[in-house]
């Protein structure tokens, strides 16, 4: 049976209009999408979780019980929207790893700890809209201590907005500075095979693909990146 799992993208913004009243807003790539409260409780549901279908409607039916939400749809056509819009994606595969690569292959990895204000949000979000403790919501601003293949990750990550294949295919070359534009180009895409649709497949086989790939998928899971679309 093929595995199909789950996460988010973007991150998450309440915005405040003329009259006073807040509203949820998903932001990625800085556009800005307006969901509504059953679409923003999937959203959150997937938020830093890499989740199957049945394990996301158990979460969703908690969030939905403790938000007071209506469900207008269903869970299934919700999360197709969400996915149709780029809010969520997906990915599928034989085996767990399989299906964990393709989910985040092709998703760009944008370090938290380099906005604070992106972290005060997402701080209000963890307390606010899923009621966790603040003693447990102030684990965000606690110094995370990365492995070496996830050190390696963040350095990248903060010169330049990569994808987890092209990560891969940094970890695999051993390529460290992708600091400017022609750099990047340079180590990755030297050739006239190579783009940034075709990457996450060209990977697939690397020698590097299980390292980078659980190095990203666990430090999305331990909130010390977001992921993003280009």
């Amino acid at each position: 049976m093929r595995k199909t799992y789950y996460t988010a993208v973007g991150h998450f913004r309440c915005e405040t209009n003329a009259d006073g009243q807040s509203h949820p807003v998903i932001l990625i790539n800085r556009k800005e999408y307006l969901v509504d409260i059953q679409e923003m409780a999937v959203w959150t549901a997937l938020n830093w979780q890499v989740l199957s279908f049945e394990r996301l409607e158990k979460e969703y039916d908690r969030l939905s019980w403790e938000c007071g939400v209506q469900p207008k749809r269903t869970l299934y056509n919700c999360l197709q929207r969400l996915m149709t819009r780029g809010l969520v994606a997906s990915g599928a595969g034989d085996t767990d790893f399989e299906a964990v690569y393709d989910l985040i292959g092709s998703l760009y990895v944008a370090p938290l700890s380099e906005s604070l204000p992106l972290r005060l949000a997402t701080f209000v979000k963890l307390v606010i809209c899923r009621g966790i403790p603040i003693s447990r919501a102030m684990e965000l601003f606690r110094k995370d201590r990365p492995n070496a293949v996830e050190a390696r990750v963040m350095a990248l990550a903060r010169q330049e907005l990569l994808s987890t294949a092209e990560l891969v295919k940094c970890e695999e070359l051993g390529v460290k500075d992708v600091s400017t534009s022609e750099k990047l180009m340079t180590a990755l895409y030297n050739d006239d095979d190579s783009t940034s649709d075709n990457m996450p497949a060209r990977m697939q086989a690397s020698k590097s693909v299980e390292s980078v790939t659980m190095a990203v998928a666990n430090l999305y899971l331990r909130k010390q990146i977001i992921f993003e679309r280009v």
